[in-house]
């Protein structure tokens, strides 16, 4: 006799699923919400106290593009360019002075640049103006000849003052750069054959460059913003323009806020192609190049539509 089988199984054992989705909740920083409100605060009441002001702000706009104006900010942009000129040529010549073996001229380079650099840019050019009494001529021989006040023009005055100071800052700019170029490059262009003028051309200051661009930017900066003080030795630039029409319109205080504008906007610009300049030079130091700020926008708009939660 067979035994009854029993036709009531067990259900069968069902997979194990898998772990529970857990919902990603992103940390609330109550301490950056703190600091955001305190920061707008202060904004508006600044905004506000300016607004209070007894400030003619109809007066910006109406000389904005006024003609001396405009002929203050070419002037200073040509100032600009030609001290930063003489600086960059001086620096290179004062950085390749410094790194001789010649101890005369690496000494010379470096008085050169202790000097320029221990004392005041705005001493140097009212040191500049005022030569003339001392010296009643300026005599170079059968070359030129002639009264030290008509020789030294506020142009000159300006390019001497801003320029050669400027030098001694890029002579050390341009030394961290080329020492910044690995000791064994120079050592085999030698071993090629190549003179040192020649590795200096093609070796070391392109490699260099990637060090020397940087701090280079930052320094045509400084210079725009520095051509202001050259008013002082009665050279017609964009904050002597604006002056000139603040005392003649009863203004002074809202041509000042107009010049500020117009030295925002340059340095905005510079800053501009400094960034392109400074990626252009980063191609052989890094894998992948860093976004430009229209890339950083269009990857902030899309990354707004995505969801801040997630899963983990």
């Amino acid at each position: 006799m067979t035994a009854d089988i029993d036709k009531t199984t067990e259900p069968a054992d069902t997979p194990p699923s898998g772990p529970e989705a857990i919902k990603a909740i992103p940390v609330r920083h109550y301490g950056r919400y703190v600091s955001a409100v305190i920061a707008i605060a202060i904004l508006v009441s600044i905004i506000y106290a300016f607004g209070q002001g007894k400030i003619n702000w109809h007066a910006v706009p109406d000389y904005f593009f006024d003609h001396r104006i405009l002929t203050g900010v070419g002037k200073t942009l040509l100032l600009t360019v030609l001290s930063m000129l003489i600086g960059i040529v001086g620096g290179i010549m004062l950085a390749v002075m410094r790194l001789s073996k010649n101890p005369v001229t690496s000494s010379i380079a470096w008085f050169y640049i202790w000097f320029f650099r221990g004392t005041p840019v705005l001493v140097q050019l009212i040191l500049w103006f005022n030569l003339g009494l001392v010296f009643e001529y300026i005599n170079l021989g059968p070359i030129y000849k002639d009264y030290w006040s008509s020789f030294m023009t506020p142009l000159l005055t300006a390019l001497l003052g801003l320029g050669l100071n400027e030098a001694a800052y890029m002579a050390e700019i341009c030394r961290a750069g080329l020492l910044s170029v690995d000791e064994g490059q120079t050592e085999a262009s030698h071993a090629l054959g190549m003179s040192h003028s020649k590795t200096l051309r093609r070796i070391v200051i392109p490699q260099a460059m990637r060090v020397i661009v940087p701090p280079t930017g930052n320094e045509v900066i400084n210079m725009l913003k520095t051509t202001s003080l050259v008013s002082v030795v009665q050279y017609p630039e964009l904050l002597r323009y604006a002056q000139d029409i603040g005392q003649t319109s009863g203004a002074p205080v809202e041509m000042l806020f107009l010049a500020a504008a117009w030295y925002l906007i340059m340095t905005s610009v510079l800053s501009i192609g400094q960034y392109y300049v400074e990626r252009y030079y980063a191609r052989g130091s890094s894998r992948s190049l860093p976004n430009t700020p229209f890339q950083k926008i269009k990857a902030n708009m899309l990354s707004l539509g995505r969801p801040r939660g997630g899963t983990a």
